[in-house]
């Protein structure tokens, strides 16, 4: 299974606030320390905040910050919130796509048990399993 590249974004801006949970982070710190276009992740951002990961604050000292505890967030919960029902393969979209195999197809059922696996897998984890803590400094050293 692939993942877009918007939920990859959304789950390390997620990883690193899980790192320091009680703290407000600024869009362009986190762009910045994970090398992600601002514009992108402030779309990923309003998107989490919409999903009710995260809460945000406009303004002087704003930022966004995880809306409950990391522990309480699980990676499957949020790949679900983000990418929705997109169709692993064709055949798997609604309307059948133009799969010429179906409905002998029997690739289906084994892709489908995959995709199952692959989310109970994240479903087990959470945001506190992966939390990305802040590197420590030159100076700190």
């Amino acid at each position: 299974m692939r993942l877009t590249s918007f939920t990859d974004f959304a789950l390390r801006a997620l990883m690193r606030l899980a790192g320091e949970p009680g703290r407000s982070f600024a869009t362009s710190e986190i762009a910045a320390e994970f090398g992600i276009s601002r514009n992108h992740l402030a779309k990923v951002v309003r998107d989490l905040a919409d999903c009710g990961f995260i809460t945000t604050q406009r303004g002087v000292g704003g930022g966004f910050a995880l809306a409950r505890p990391p522990q309480a967030i699980t990676l499957g919960e949020v790949v679900r919130a983000l990418e929705g029902d997109s169709a692993l393969v064709e055949c798997f979209r609604n309307d059948g796509g133009a799969c010429v195999l179906l409905p002998r197809c029997r690739l289906k059922a084994k892709l489908a048990a995959a995709r199952e696996a692959f989310m109970r897998e994240l479903d087990g984890s959470t945001l506190a399993d992966c939390a990305y803590a802040p590197r420590l400094s030159a100076r700190a050293s």
